[in-house]
């Protein structure tokens, strides 16, 4: 191969990181979720006693508890997490300058440079797993590969501390067998698109005629082809590299279920509020404005869009667009336990305010100024010192901070540089 790309995944990264800190609970079932008062949560890792038992990640934690009476579930200690997962990856920069974090729990490291300094890297990336396990007692899986699309899907193949070498002589026998939706950056909705062209394995979508790809599904379909192919020939970030964000987003599992519109938005008011702040920190605006939906059982309800007439990073703006999303769905019952708001096709700067017709002409200037003050206080004081009355209608809905860790800054798409 003339790359040595390695894609590390932690297992059951938060179930582990547990263990780690407390070795008594690798002996009962655990679970790391949210609190089943508050409903923040869900199962969001579980160890092998827990599995066995037939807990399932996502699942509600009242069914969890149905299926395993003494499951012991830990509330999430991120910044725990944070900081354990970023010993690990100190491990793999030992080795190699380039280590790009995929996630709290995920990495590429790339070994091609390393032979001369410590021999054969397939060897090196095997004592770097075993490396792992021996200082944390944390199972590791590693894919090798010559590009970070296959590398991954090898880290994929055996979740037991596996390690898989997918190479250009045997991924047709490894990689095309797999089910299309396995393929990076490929979710539901291009799944079904792929599946109605009669594409069902990721060799089927490299077998076929790439134009016909790309004729259906635009310019992302090209990039699928040549990515099933193996023609991904994107780097591996040295550490420490910072990408422009590529889009700013907020999200919420709810203290109970949304069933009315005036829930509804109240609750994306929060939310824009949040997602408008995080673009002004960042000295970003947004053209497009996505709403995303859960139901009860966390799948998808749906996803809609707009794009605004210019882009912004006002929460107004924010609100006014997505309660117009809301009304454009003609939304007659609702049962919701999640509620997303994503803002993309980011740009840096200021920017110029479009002067509306009908509106003062400083008036955009004199919002942006209330929000910056609003926003001030609340990282001062907290945010709960300066809020709108009508967030009181329904405290248990929207009384929560939306500026925490699950509101995020996401960074640039996966694949950068040449895909030949």
């Amino acid at each position: 191969m003339n790359r040595v790309i390695v894609h590390s995944d932690i297992n059951h990264c938060y179930a582990q990181l547990e263990e780690m800190r407390n070795p008594a609970l690798r002996h009962v079932p655990m679970a790391v979720g949210g609190s089943a008062e508050k409903r923040h949560g869900i199962i969001l890792a579980k160890n092998d006693l827990a599995k066995a038992a037939g807990v399932l990640t996502a699942e509600s934690l009242h069914e969890a508890r149905r299926k395993c009476p003494d499951l012991v579930i830990l509330h999430p200690d991120y910044e725990a997490y944070m900081y354990c997962t970023e010993q690990i990856k100190d491990i793999y920069r030992q080795y190699t300058d380039r280590v790009e974090s995929f996630g709290l729990d995920e990495a590429w490291f790339d070994l091609t440079g390393t032979k001369r300094l410590y021999g054969d890297p397939l060897e090196l990336a095997r004592r770097i797993q075993q490396e792992v396990y021996q200082c944390f007692g944390i199972r590791v899986s590693m894919g090798v590969s010559w590009n970070r699309v296959f590398a991954k899907l090898g880290s994929d193949l055996d979740k037991q501390m596996g390690f898989t070498v997918i190479t250009p002589e045997n991924y047709r026998e490894l990689v095309w067998p797999l089910p299309v939706e396995e393929l990076i950056m490929i979710g539901r909705r291009t799944q079904l698109k792929l599946n109605a062209m009669g594409l069902f394995t990721i060799g089927d979508l490299a077998q076929t005629d790439g134009m016909a790809v790309t004729r259906r599904l635009g310019k992302i379909g090209g990039l699928l082809w040549r990515c099933a192919r193996g023609f991904d020939m994107s780097p591996v970030l040295c550490s420490g590299h910072q990408e422009q964000a590529k889009s700013v987003g907020s999200s919420k599992t709810l203290v109970h279920d949304v069933t009315t519109l005036q829930q509804l938005r109240q609750v994306c008011r929060v939310l824009c509020e949040s997602a408008a702040a995080r673009l002004r920190a960042a000295g970003l605006r947004g053209w497009v404005v996505s709403l995303a939906l859960r139901g009860t059982d966390l799948r998808w309800k749906g996803s809609h869009q707009v794009r605004l007439m210019q882009p912004t990073d006002l929460a107004s703006d924010l609100t006014a667009a997505v309660y117009g999303l809301i009304d454009r769905q003609h939304l007659s019952s609702l049962s919701l336990r999640s509620v997303g708001i994503q803002v993309s096709d980011l740009v840096c700067g200021p920017g110029f305010d479009q002067p509306d017709l009908f509106s003062r002409p400083d008036s955009r200037s004199r919002q942006r100024s209330l929000e910056d003050a609003v926003n001030e206080i609340r990282v001062r004081y907290g945010y709960d010192k300066c809020r709108m009355a009508s967030m009181r209608v329904d405290v248990d809905l929207t009384d929560f901070d939306p500026l925490g860790h699950l509101h995020q800054v996401h960074p640039v798409g996966f694949l950068r540089g040449p895909v030949n």
